[in-house]
């Protein structure tokens, strides 16, 4: 396991124990709704930790906003909706079939023509969801 995965898995485990009969009463108490208002705060400290050019702040920010969305994520398993792995793999994977310039045709683009293309996919992927 790379030290992304091992410290990844470490943050979810920890989160899993926070939410556990024996951890903690905030955290265990939770939902994805509860949850909206700390989304906001954190990602308006993300803004101002950037807008500050602050990047030891930055870091900070940034995991209590992944802790928040590893929390919606472990909210979501054990109501078997979803899990953080198809949150990870789900975006993983819009992001390759949205960037075909990098992973698969190699075309250099400009910024139009990669804004063009973006949204072209993005119509696309939206469609096809709208047909099933």
């Amino acid at each position: 396991m790379t030290r992304i995965n091992a410290h990844f898995h470490s943050l979810i485990s920890t989160v899993r124990q926070l939410r556990s009969d024996q951890g903690c009463p905030w955290d265990r108490k939770q939902t994805t709704a509860s949850l909206k208002k700390h989304l906001v705060e954190e990602f308006d400290e993300i803004i101002a930790a950037i807008d500050h050019d602050d990047p030891e702040n930055l870091c900070e920010e940034l995991g209590d906003f992944l802790y928040l969305i590893v929390m919606i994520g472990e909210i979501n398993r054990e109501k078997e909706t979803f899990t953080i792995e198809e949150v990870v793999e789900t975006v993983n994977q819009k992001l390759i079939r949205r960037h075909p310039h990098v992973f698969s045709s190699k075309k250099d683009l400009d910024e139009k023509e990669l804004r063009r293309q973006w949204n072209a996919i993005k119509k696309k992927e939206k469609d096809l969801k709208n047909i099933s």
